[in-house]
């Protein structure tokens, strides 16, 4: 391998923004800009050109906007992780993105070293969320249950649930999780609808995004 392993696309409308990340990223000495795109339909075909290991994706984007584009990368290749880049914090923004097949999130005003993190997670396979965005969300969550008085129900989940939980939150294939426990494919995913049914959950996005708030994985 080359020492600049990680392939990187940047699609932003602004070009201050676009170039700002593109030097940020470039001075790190494993990851490469292949290419910028000004637009949503732009960094769906340069995508396909690239074949980058990760898009970075601004949310609001002319043509077709990073929500639409993370959609079409995604389904067409599931070897890219994308970055969505957003000045939303709030949840359904969150799960728009996850659900959309985003494996990254991260706030429009993060910190750089926050973005070099973000790339080296998803290129890693793992999800990648702002701090704030986690820090917000679990405290919702916690304000949510007091609201309610409602139990935290983590506490159903038998032990081996929760190291489910957190290697499906990490962005592991059910196929991965299962080789790490050592355990079959058929009793992985026995856990996995365990708590689906325990923590009313019916998606991995949905998932992750529990996972976010109770702090399992920031």
């Amino acid at each position: 391998m080359s020492m600049k392993s990680i392939r990187v696309l940047v699609a932003d409308d602004h070009t201050m923004i676009r170039s700002g990340l593109r030097a940020l990223l470039d001075r790190e000495s494993d990851i490469e800009v292949v290419g910028e795109a000004a637009d949503g339909r732009q960094a769906v075909q340069k995508a396909q050109e690239l074949l980058p290991h990760v898009v970075l994706l601004d949310i609001a984007m002319p043509f077709l906007n990073g929500i639409e584009a993370a959609r079409q990368i995604a389904s067409k290749h599931d070897s890219v992780g994308v970055i969505i880049l957003s000045m939303h914090s709030d949840e359904s923004y969150v799960l728009k993105a996850l659900k959309a097949g985003a494996r990254g999130y991260l706030l429009k005003d993060s910190s750089e070293s926050d973005v070099v993190n973000a790339v080296r997670a998803v290129t890693a396979g793992k999800a990648y969320f702002s701090p704030e965005i986690s820090r917000i969300m679990a405290e919702d969550y916690l304000r949510q249950m007091q609201q309610r008085g409602a139990e935290d129900s983590y506490e159903l989940l038998t032990p081996r649930e929760r190291e489910v939980l957190q290697l499906l939150a990490e962005g592991r294939s059910s196929k991965d999780a299962a080789g790490l426990l050592n355990v079959s494919l058929h009793t992985l995913e026995t856990h996995r609808n365990n708590i689906f049914q325990k923590l009313n959950l019916h998606s991995i996005p949905e998932l992750i995004l529990y996972a976010v708030r109770k702090g399992v994985v920031s």
